[in-house]
């Protein structure tokens, strides 16, 4: 008799929408996260992460063919495929600045599996429910190498 008149509250329980959220948070150990026994995956991961602290966090386009193809393909419907479409949409927001030995974003995790490496960083936006209340999510670049460099990649963004 008790599970007949206990359902009914837990199912309605069960409809309300999560009021309570999980902070995401970084990672602060990024050597481990760039470790691999595979030493290939390592130099893959390694090469997604010094391109995030030169050229995106440091501002250095000109590195930029150090880690891009030329024919980068760029799958963020806001930026030009390309390694030149690339650096000439970036200089528009950042300038050449220091080159940090860490990435100072948040970084969640590094994975890597093959030719693809994933980095994921805690990201905060505001609420859609309330626009004043900051809320923590996972953002993520997802990259695919070949010959040693970033050959393509993908992101959450919309366009706009």
């Amino acid at each position: 008799m008790l599970k007949y008149t206990v359902l009914p509250a837990l199912m309605m329980l069960a409809a309300l929408p999560a009021v309570a959220q999980v902070p995401v948070e970084g990672n602060p150990n990024h050597e481990a996260m760039l470790a691999s026994p595979n030493p290939v995956l390592a130099a893959n991961k390694r090469l997604v992460y010094d391109f995030q602290r030169e050229v995106l966090e440091g501002g250095h386009m000109e590195l930029a063919d150090k880690y891009l193809a030329e024919n980068y393909i760029q799958h963020n419907p806001n930026v030009p495929t390309g390694r030149a479409g690339f650096v000439q949409f970036f200089s528009q927001f950042s300038k050449p600045g220091t080159i940090e030995a860490r990435v100072k974003a948040p970084v969640v995790s590094v994975t890597a599996e093959g030719d693809i490496v994933v980095i994921s960083y805690r990201a905060k936006v505001l609420d859609p429910a309330n626009d004043k209340e900051p809320v923590t999510t996972t953002w993520f670049d997802m990259f695919r190498i070949e010959n040693g460099k970033l050959a393509e990649h993908w992101d959450p963004s919309p366009k706009g």
